[in-house]
């Protein structure tokens, strides 16, 4: 069992970018979905597809690279409120990553935002992962 599914897509995502990979497999979630969907809003990944078996559901992610340098689109992924200290910001208080370069996941009443969506709908919440 996976105390922390999130850390575990991050993780499968960091491994896949480190190890050059084109394509990485994720078992699925809601929250998971979301910020697939995020992700690819914000042209670091390339593509997604969600299969829906009838047994286990899974996140199919194209990555993205540059095609010249080889290098992913994605430098860092960090998660920051973790089960056993979650990490919550006030509309006011939130980050900004690589100062406006990367995002920062938040997760609000109105469903997971970016940092810059959050800020512009004045709304806080828990800091899921920062993304560069």
């Amino acid at each position: 069992m996976n105390t922390d599914p999130i850390a575990d897509y991050l993780t499968r995502i960091r491994n896949a970018v480190m190890a050059k990979h084109k394509v990485v497999e994720i078992p699925s979630s809601s929250i998971k979905k979301e910020i697939t969907k995020i992700l690819f809003d914000k042209g670091y990944i390339l593509n997604y597809k969600f299969e829906d078996d009838k047994k286990i559901n899974t996140i199919k992610i194209a990555l993205k690279y540059h095609p010249i340098s080889k290098q992913s689109a994605i430098s860092e992924l960090q998660r920051i409120s973790k089960p056993g200290l979650r990490k919550y910001v006030k509309a006011d208080e939130l980050p900004r990553v690589l100062n406006g370069m990367g995002i920062a996941v938040i997760s609000t009443s109105r469903g997971l935002l970016t940092d810059k969506e959050a800020r512009s709908l004045q709304v806080g919440g828990e800091v899921i992962c920062y993304i560069s």
